[in-house]
């Protein structure tokens, strides 16, 4: 019996919605009330203003290992974005849980992610240290309710509760029930925003929303890996240390003897991510039948996460991303090309904060007057919502010598 026909019990095709998955028509609502459409759910139109906004386009020029004009074909904050939101769906596809939710969580779990990625994170949150820090993930909750400005009735895109709640949380609880941050204290737009729309922060996220949060790590674990060939920093003999990637590697070989490096890659590529994902499936089908879950209220107070890897596979992939730290994310190529990247990030903001006159209408109105803390956050909001091609431009435009990113 094939892998696919053993699964077929947990359900690759359509099924009815669970009773534990997020019911549309049971949303908690939108904090500015609105009249619902009649063509969609709740889930469904937030995924639309999603894809419609500009925080979502700017992906395009945001780096997720590579810079941009390292090459036409790497991987950007967009095209992961994708990605992740495919295999989302396909997981709370097999699980029966309501797709357009995972996929709407998925595509706005990078929104608040700067340019040169986690470079760009870093260098900010050090410039931010004295007025709280920066967080991508706090930052997104500022992009969808506060920064985009499109409707003429609020800011934000007035997204649902559960979907909010998703981006939030997707990575777990962040409060142990007394609201003490569970990773240090919580950052402060999060707060701020829990106060006025209690996100529930001491408990789990839906199992949506957990889909794409698992879906986002076999993503990256995988389509890094495809980078980092393409780049030349990575070679298919180097994962032969990798377990899980040289079991793959065997069999694609056994299978195809004479299958050129790039193919083999490729192979590698899709079978590692069925993997994965078949893993996960099952994990959490049996999580689910265990505890028998009657509603949304059962996964939010489960106390752990159901949308898991097996104990095996979260070792595989342990070792996988250890793997990927050392050969790829630290490697001296990458890492010369992240210092000249915090150092793009780090001027621009001293720059700013200098004299806020340096940033465009829209942004720059009444900072000469305004606090240091006021002052900060713009900054860091402008900045933050910079492509890595806009960033670039804006040092050029203020200094005489920018590093050359190539």
């Amino acid at each position: 019996m094939t892998r696919a026909r053993q699964l077929g019990d947990i359900g690759f095709g359509y099924r009815p919605r669970a009773p534990y998955a997020s019911d549309p028509a049971r949303s908690r609502g939108r904090f500015y009330d609105e009249v619902e459409s009649p063509t969609r759910t709740p889930f469904q139109r937030d995924r639309d203003r999603i894809i419609h906004s500009t925080a979502f386009r700017r992906l395009k020029h945001k780096t997720q290992v590579f810079v941009a004009h390292e090459g036409d074909h790497f991987r950007t904050r967009l095209t992961h974005t994708i990605e992740v939101a495919q295999i989302a769906r396909a997981l709370a596809r097999a699980l029966r849980c309501d797709e357009d939710l995972a996929e709407a969580v998925a595509l706005v779990h990078d929104f608040g992610h700067t340019p040169f990625g986690h470079t760009g994170e870093d260098a900010l949150n050090d410039k931010m240290a004295a007025w709280g820090g920066f967080d991508h993930n706090a930052q997104s909750l500022r992009v969808v309710t506060k920064l985009e400005r499109r409707y003429a009735e609020f800011d934000g895109l007035n997204l649902s509760w559960e979907t909010l709640e998703g981006l939030v949380k997707h990575n777990g609880p962040l409060t142990d029930g007394q609201g003490n941050g569970l990773e240090g204290p919580l950052p402060q737009p999060i707060r701020d925003f829990n106060e006025l729309f209690d996100l529930e922060l001491d408990r789990f996220a839906s199992l949506e929303a957990q889909c794409a949060a698992i879906a986002d790590d076999i993503a990256y674990d995988t389509h890094d890996i495809d980078d980092g060939l393409r780049a030349g920093l990575l070679t298919l003999d180097m994962l032969e240390e990798v377990p899980l990637s040289a079991q793959i590697l065997a069999g694609v070989r056994a299978r195809y003897p004479a299958l050129d490096a790039v193919r083999t890659g490729h192979e590698l590529m899709r079978r590692q991510i069925t993997i994965m994902v078949e893993d996960v499936i099952a994990t959490a089908a049996a999580k689910i039948a265990a505890m028998r879950p009657q509603g949304v209220a059962d996964i939010h107070g489960a106390g752990h996460a159901i949308v898991t890897f097996s104990a095996e596979m979260a070792a595989a992939e342990k070792t996988l991303k250890a793997f990927l730290y050392r050969n790829l994310y630290r490697h001296p190529d990458v890492m010369r090309v992240r210092a000249d990247a915090e150092r793009i990030v780090r001027d621009l903001y001293d720059a700013y904060f200098a004299d806020p006159r340096a940033m465009p209408e829209g942004w720059r109105e009444g900072l000469d007057r305004a606090e240091d803390k006021v002052k900060a956050r713009s900054v860091a909001d402008f900045l933050a919502g910079m492509t890595d091609t806009y960033a670039v431009k804006e040092h050029r435009r203020l200094f005489d010598h920018t590093p050359d990113l190539s």
